[in-house]
Order: structure tokens, then sequence, then C-alpha cells
């Protein structure tokens, strides 16, 4: 990723939290934590990465999420200047679960060799 992409990117990650946080009034958008942001090459999409604390309410969130990205787009262009924000998409972050199956996995193995 060069280096506009990767400080957009980061400003972006930076700037959905805090209106997350601060601006967003949904009780079903509060344990929300934004990970990571993924720019299109053209800077005209933005895929949100997030996880959540209730993960029983993980599509309900989700789908708050997506119905406030507008106002969430809106809020961002207070925030940083740049000439067109990106459609913003929200998407579950599966890469906290996958790491901790394989830590599980590794920690197993570890077990099963010292018996």
């Amino acid at each position: 990723m060069n280096m506009k992409l990767n400080r957009l990117s980061n400003s972006l990650l930076k700037q959905i939290s805090y209106i997350l946080a601060t601006e967003i009034k949904d009780k079903n958008i509060q344990f929300v934590t934004v990970t990571d942001v993924k720019l299109s090459s053209d800077l005209s999409y933005a895929k949100v990465y997030v996880t959540v604390l209730e993960d029983d309410k993980r599509e309900e969130i989700l789908k708050s999420l997506n119905n406030a990205r507008g106002f969430i787009r809106t809020k961002l262009a207070d925030y940083i200047e740049i000439r067109h924000l990106p459609e913003l998409t929200f998407v579950y972050d599966e890469s906290i679960e996958y790491g901790m199956k394989i830590e599980k996995i590794i920690n197993e193995l570890h077990k099963d060799e010292k018996k």
C-alpha cells in the first residue's frame, strides 16, 4: 500500500472510531471496535472492518452501521479534508476469531507433545 493510501486509511480508522464513540446514539453501536480500513486504489470505496462485543448481535449491529454510513460519511467530512470521501461499507473482522482458533490449535499441539 502506498503512503497516501496508508495515511488516509489510518486517518479514516481514527476518525470513524471517534465518530462511533461520540456522535452515534444508537445503542447497538456502542460496543463496536474499528480494527482496520481498506481503501480501493482509486479511493472511492472503503471497507471498514469492525469487531463487536456482543457476538450474538453481530448481524444487527452491522445492519445498524451500514444504515448509519451516510451520517458517518457526512461527519467524516468535518474531520478529513479530501475532495471525495470514499463510500463506506462495514464488515465484520473475522481475523481475531481466526487468530484465536489457531492459537488454541497450537496450544493443544503443545499439550499433546508434552504427554
